[in-house]
């Protein structure tokens, strides 16, 4: 094997992610980071969550967060709450027409890659590890922040187009 077969790989998993990204933007009208917010709140209790568990599941910076919630309201997919118990929170809540795009929306390409990694071995899943591990080390990207969820956002290039999300 080649060394350019493993540089090869590595951009087909990079390129693949990004026409997925494309792809959900000119079909559904949203971002990755926007769909997966949607899909956070319609799993959660009553369908609502505040900000900050947001912020926690998306693994993005609160003002990146923020611009995603006012794209997503703007588009009727959500809605804000005010607590009725403590004016300082807010909730996000999923409305109907946000469902309705989910139930039309295909499933994330971490969900898929997920289902598949839970059907490897243990030593498979340590010898892929050890593998992205090294690629991890080689490019010296182990100060990246990643969140445990496949996005283009998560790409290495610039935060500033996470904040165009």
């Amino acid at each position: 094997m080649r060394y350019t077969d493993v540089l090869i790989s590595i951009r087909q998993i990079v390129r693949s992610v990004n026409l997925e990204s494309k792809r959900i933007q000119k079909e559904y009208g949203i971002s990755i980071p926007q769909l997966l917010c949607l899909n956070f709140l319609n799993e959660a209790s009553s369908y609502k969550a505040t900000h900050k568990e947001i912020k926690s599941f998306l693994q993005l910076n609160a003002s990146t967060v923020t611009g995603i919630i006012a794209r997503l309201e703007r588009k009727g997919l959500v809605a804000r709450l005010p607590s009725e118990n403590d004016r300082r929170v807010g909730y996000i809540v999923l409305t109907a027409q946000g469902a309705e795009l989910l139930r039309k929306a295909p499933e994330p390409l971490h969900e898929i890659v997920a289902v598949k990694l839970k059907s490897l071995s243990d030593d498979d899943l340590r010898d892929l590890r050890q593998a992205f591990d090294t690629i991890i080390s080689f490019l010296e990207i182990n100060d990246v922040s990643a969140a445990p969820i496949i996005t283009a956002a998560t790409d290495i290039t610039t935060s500033e187009e996470i904040e165009n999300s």
